[in-house]
């Protein structure tokens, strides 16, 4: 797929766990897990938004477009 997912990076950055984003932007831990690994198929933009707000970063900083 050619979006990539780099919350894991932004969360290292941040200093923050799975768990801690989790409470922070109330995802269970499963549904952040797939997201974190570039499994997901769709994420809500309220879901962007609270994660963006979270770890005080822009939609750009997770969401990466490589054209193959």
């Amino acid at each position: 797929m050619p979006i990539i997912v780099n919350l894991d990076v932004m969360m290292a950055k941040r200093k923050m766990s799975l768990n801690e984003l989790s409470e922070k932007v109330d995802l269970t831990l499963s549904n952040l897990s797939i997201l974190k690994t570039g499994k997901a198929k769709a994420v809500r933009f309220n879901t962007l938004e609270a994660i963006c707000k979270a770890l005080d970063c822009q939609p750009g900083d997770i969401l990466e477009f490589v054209n193959n």
